[in-house]
C-alpha cells in the first residue's frame, strides 16, 4: 500500500510507484484527499483530488485507487490490511509515531519501506 498527494504527477511519483509494485502482488495506493492536503500542507494541491486520482490509475502501476478518508488517514489500512506499508523518503506527518499506536493498538503488523528518491532536486511536486 502507498499513500500521496500525487500532485503534478511526475517520474518521481511513477519511480515511487514502480518501486512499491515490486514488493507485492497487488499494489494499493491512497490519495490523498484536497481536505486532508489542506491540513497537512496549509494549502490546496494545484489539481484537484479526482484529477490526482484519475492520472495516478492512467499510469497503470497501481492494482486499486482509492481517495482516502476525510476522516481518518488510517482508515485504508484498517480496511485493507496490507502486507507492506511503502512511503515515500519524505513523507513525514503520515509514518510517525500516531501510525505506530494506531497499528499496534489494531494488531496490523505489515513491513514498513521508505522508497528511496528519485532525482528529488528535480522531480519534487513543491518544485515543479
Amino acid at each position: 500500500m502507498t499513500f500521496g498527494t500525487f500532485d503534478m504527477f511526475h517520474p518521481g511519483h511513477v519511480y515511487y510507484l514502480s518501486e512499491a509494485r515490486k514488493l507485492g502482488d497487488e499494489l494499493i495506493t491512497i490519495i490523498a484527499r484536497d481536505v486532508t492536503v489542506s491540513k497537512i500542507k496549509g494549502r490546496l494541491p494545484r489539481e484537484k483530488e479526482n484529477v490526482r486520482l484519475e492520472k495516478v490509475w492512467n499510469s497503470g502501476i497501481p492494482t486499486y485507487v482509492f481517495l482516502g478518508s476525510e476522516e481518518s488517514p488510517y482508515e485504508a489500512i484498517y480496511k485493507h490490511k496490507p502486507d507492506i506499508l511503502c512511503f515515500g523518503y519524505d513523507q513525514r506527518s503520515f509514518n510517525d509515531e500516531r501510525l505506530e499506536k494506531f497499528l499496534k493498538e489494531n494488531s496490523i503488523q505489515p513491513k514498513i519501506i521508505i522508497i528511496s528518491p528519485f532525482e528529488p532536486e528535480k522531480w519534487k511536486s513543491s518544485k515543479l
